[in-house]
């Protein structure tokens, strides 16, 4: 019985949950069923009448300090099951008989029907159709960064439309933009025509390269081969945004109201604060192609990588929020 129910209870979808779960599942069982063997031991050498008072007060005691030692936290999202285990299996290898010999039978019979449970469940899960959580975060983080790339596509063709482009509602990018344009009706409204023609390069271009920066990282990452582009793309993100800055900086719009022009700021605003954190996304991909040691094309390219991260300096953008707007 205990076996079939560890089967059901350790089995998770993917090799690592299964296997911290059964190793949760093991340990407290072998810790449980040891201490409840030791207390029961301890309490029959005090007597007959005082042996249940002895127990009684051991389960308590010990049951009490697990079960407060769950509500922190740190255990809480580790160990949870395994504390929860190691209290119900003290508690009924203590109290389960006063024979000596009973007890150390159902102790021995508990450990080793789990660890037939556990290791059948880890076999099956490690050798018949395995799923590893560290594939599926990899997909997933490139998935989610192409995602992103998009949406930023969408976003700069949306707020700064071109004449050719057409209706951009039915296209495929809609779906990945569609909270940022529940907005975009209002803000049309708010925003006067010639504020937005003379952000609209900077912006276009802000949310244009990073998006194919975060495309090309997303490759990156997928793929494990670094390439040059997505640096380029930075770069010109960086150059870009500081492009922007400088002109919210200058006061172009000497007869304009401020209150009319907040939406274009925020909005530029939001673009120059998204330079930055993609700029922390591509360090942290540098980062990790360096430790996960990804494949380089060829020597060259390797050696002008190495070239442009030292020729465009750090990518931080100081700052990103601190604009002045001086409108005379």
């Amino acid at each position: 019985m205990w076996a079939v129910m560890t089967v059901v209870v350790i089995f998770e979808f993917s090799v690592g949950a299964t296997l911290g779960k059964g190793l949760n599942r093991g340990i407290a069982t072998l810790l449980g069923g040891g201490l409840g063997v030791v207390a029961h031991r301890l309490a029959s050498f005090a007597g007959e009448k005082p042996e249940s008072i002895i127990l009684g007060l051991s389960v308590f005691l010990i049951a009490s300090v697990v079960t407060f030692a769950r509500f922190f936290p740190k255990m809480k999202a580790r160990y949870d099951y395994g504390l929860l285990i190691f209290i119900l299996t003290f508690s009924l290898i203590s109290v389960s008989g006063y024979r000596e010999e009973v007890v150390l039978d159902m102790a021995h019979r508990r450990l080793s029907t789990v660890l037939i449970g556990g290791s059948a469940t880890i076999f099956i899960c490690i050798f018949i159709c395995p799923t590893w959580a560290g594939e599926d975060l990899h997909k997933l983080t490139a998935a989610n960064m192409e995602k992103l790339g998009a949406f930023l596509e969408g976003f700069g063709r949306v707020y700064f439309p071109e004449p050719n482009d057409g209706n951009l509602e039915n296209k495929m990018l809609k779906d990945e933009y569609k909270s940022v344009l529940n907005s975009k009706a209002i803000e049309d409204t708010l925003t006067p025509l010639e504020m937005r023609e003379k952000i609209k390069e900077p912006c276009v271009k802000m949310s244009s390269e990073c998006s194919y920066a975060l495309r090309e990282l997303a490759v990156w990452i997928e793929m494990m081969t670094c390439s040059l582009t997505a640096d380029i793309h930075v770069v010109k993100a960086k150059a870009s945004a500081k492009k922007l800055k400088a002109q919210l900086k200058t006061g172009l719009w000497p007869d304009t109201d401020l209150l009319d022009i907040v939406p274009a700021v925020t909005v530029a605003s939001l673009l120059i604060e998204i330079v930055s954190c993609t700029v922390k996304i591509a360090d942290s991909v540098h980062e990790l192609a360096l430790l996960s040691k990804f494949k380089m094309p060829n020597a060259k390219m390797t050696k002008q990588l190495s070239l442009e991260r030292v020729v465009s300096g750090t990518f931080s953008i100081e700052g990103s929020h601190n604009v002045n707007i001086i409108v005379e």
